[in-house]
């Protein structure tokens, strides 16, 4: 949308963003494309070798990976391509891996499976390195486990080889692909070729947890390729410690460049209006040059005001820059040039992207900025860029966004000790809001949630149990529980149904035709409650506990009916059984272990481009368990 650079007088109005569409209606409905908040990365197409510099033979582009949980060291594949896989060979120079490229400053995501016990690593500039081994259950997790910064060569006395052991142990079972995301900084040198500041990982997240931030290393790690330091290296896979396969690489290469603001001159008005228009008519509190741009420029309390900037943008190279804008209840319009960029001209929250991609020559552009601070009682705003070659960077002040946080030094937190905890509350699952959840904490850290309205287990994590500050700061405003610690996620739709065959499609919520009883749940004697339901004249219960080897949830069915119903196990964007009669769930990457159920076998068909693990559970009574191992 183009309009002439703010002028004084002009009445601005655009039309506002929407909110998402339910699940529900979005399941009956053309699907809206969810707005990106980055720009696109570049891909590192593994169709064969020719990206990389590989003089062994342990190293191969193959369609599909397998490790048997039950054998060391041992990774087992297919032919085809998009998987590279490092598959050492006995009496043979098992090497390491290059990239073609060489990087400095690098995002990078990847996908990476580990076998049993097995060892690896990545190493930015083919210097520095994020250890990748087999973690899972690990309960102190060091330098050597997976996310760990591994030891420098520059031993001090104080510190000895520096490695840097992740915040928490977010590995995922041997044989389940995990994601990275890094964020990694190379070191700076001064034009005599001198270092002058440190490399550092600036974020590691493993399978989304945030395991590393900020950890400066001081020298190559002690097995690296390179002994010396420098402004760029290629990117490097370690092959000589055991098999690993890695997917879905993709990164962007950063430049130390900057977008900048300056000339700035701000005009606060006095506003009652929950839009931007006319803002000659307004009344002026005060103007002035200012530096930067924060809500915080707002004077008085629980008032409603504008705040216009306008400046001149520096724009560091030539190409497309998105901007995003994120608000604390208000409205807002960036205009670059004659562009209008982001337009929130109305009354919105943190949920509403402001997004918008431009494409701006190298040089100086003037721009606008206005905030409608329209709600009394919320103040903040944040400005983001990304451009070409430039790492997503803050505009706006450090705290401008500040009030939007959780609001407290001090966020409210449910810790779970000798007894399983219950909490009621509203929960989001994927982008919608479940108002019917309970979430179950218990003393070995293996909690879920569950949703009471569907009769559905929505996630279960590892770690501390629950923050709760949005259900009680600022009057809960949200009203969202969260997940404390590394969660993984399942279909969420009801977990039974009755289809009149096995190719009718699953409802996403129960169908009105649907005799559906919601019971609430009992504490029984060992403390945890067991939830029951009526449904077509079935009584189910469902119960939950700790597996008793390694990190997994046991669940337990008693059914009772005089007709057949269906239970969804699990939805993924794949689902096979693999060879020891497990099932692997692909998008969140988990395992189903199904032994045990005597003749009860699932079946695995595709619906709305998923695949779906189905149970047909016949009339009458019985229990089945089975565990879900991530």
């Amino acid at each position: 949308m183009k309009i002439p650079l703010f002028l004084s007088g002009l009445l601005l109005i655009f039309n506002s963003c929407g909110d998402h569409p339910s699940k529900e209606t979005a399941t009956t409905t053309e699907e809206i494309p969810r707005i990106k908040d980055y720009l696109p990365f570049s891909e590192l197409s593994l169709d064969d070798l020719s990206m990389f510099n590989v003089e062994t033979p342990n190293w191969k582009i193959v369609g599909d990976v397998y490790v048997d949980r039950s054998k060391e060291k041992v990774l087992s594949s297919s032919p085809g391509k998009g998987i590279l896989a490092n598959i050492p060979e006995e009496d043979t120079n098992n090497g390491h891996i290059f990239t073609n490229f060489e990087h400095g400053d690098l995002e990078i995501e990847v996908d990476v499976m580990m076998p049993l016990n097995s060892n690896s690593g990545i190493y930015f500039q083919g210097r520095y390195e994020v250890q990748l081994l087999d973690s899972w259950g690990e309960k102190e997790p060091t330098y050597a486990d997976i996310g760990g910064i591994y030891q420098s060569s520059n031993y001090k006395e104080d510190g000895g080889y520096q490695g840097n052991p992740p915040r928490t142990n977010a590995s995922k079972s041997p044989g389940l692909w995990q994601h990275f995301k890094i964020l990694f900084h190379a070191p700076r040198f001064n034009n005599e070729g001198e270092k002058i500041k440190n490399a550092i990982f600036q974020e590691v997240w493993l399978n989304g947890v945030l395991v590393q931030e900020n950890v400066e290393v001081t020298a190559p790690t002690r097995s690296a390729a390179f002994e010396d330091e420098n402004a760029k290296g290629p990117l490097m896979i370690q092959g000589d410690h055991g098999p690993v396969a890695l997917r879905n690489i993709i990164y962007k290469k950063y430049e130390d460049k900057k977008l900048t603001l300056s000339d700035m001159y701000m005009t606060e008005y006095e506003s009652n209006s929950d839009t931007i228009a006319g803002l000659d008519t307004l009344k002026v509190i005060g103007e002035s040059n200012v530096d930067s741009i924060s809500a915080n420029m707002v004077t008085g309390n629980r008032v409603t005001r504008i705040l216009s900037y306008k400046g001149q943008m520096h724009v560091p190279n030539s190409g497309n820059y998105l901007f995003n804008v994120g608000l604390n209840h208000g409205g807002a319009l960036l205009l670059i040039g004659n562009d209008t960029v982001v337009d929130l001209n109305g009354k919105f929250g943190l949920d509403t992207p402001g997004i918008g991609e431009i494409m701006l020559e190298k040089g100086k552009i003037p721009f606008v900025f206005i905030y409608n601070k329209n709600y009394p009682w919320h103040t903040g705003f944040g400005i983001t860029v990304e451009g070409p070659e430039m790492q997503k960077m803050p505009l706006s002040a450090r705290n401008s966004l500040g009030s939007a946080n959780n609001g407290s030094d001090n966020d409210i937190l449910i810790t779970v000790e000798d007894e399983t905890i219950t909490q009621r509350g509203y929960m989001m699952h994927g982008e919608e809001k479940r108002t019917h959840c309970i979430a179950v904490g218990s003393p070995d850290h293996i909690n879920y949630s569950y949703d009471l309205s569907r009769g559905t287990i929505l996630q279960v994590w590892e770690g501390d149990f629950l923050d709760v500050t949005q259900m009680w700061h600022l009057r809960g405003t949200n009203q969202l529980a969260e997940p404390k610690g590394f969660s993984v996620s399942f279909h969420g739709d009801p977990d039974f149904m009755t289809l009149g065959n096995k190719d009718m499609v699953w409802p996403d919520s129960i169908p009105s035709n649907i005799k559906f009883k919601p019971l609430g749940y009992e504490m029984r004697n060992n403390g945890r409650p067991v939830f029951l339901q009526q449904e077509e004249g079935a009584s189910i219960s469902n119960s939950f506990k700790s597996s008793e080897n390694g990190r997994g949830l046991e669940r337990t069915i008693s059914i009772e009916g005089n007709m057949d119903i269906w239970h969804k196990i699990a939805e993924g964007e794949s689902i096979k059984q693999l060879e020891d009669g497990t099932y692997i769930v692909n998008d969140e990457s988990y395992f189903i272990d199904f032994s045990g159920n005597s003749d009860l076998v699932p079946i695995i068909r595709q619906s709305n481009g998923k695949d779906e693990l189905l149970l047909k559970i016949p009339a009458g009574s019985g229990n089945i368990t089975y565990n879900i191992i991530w």
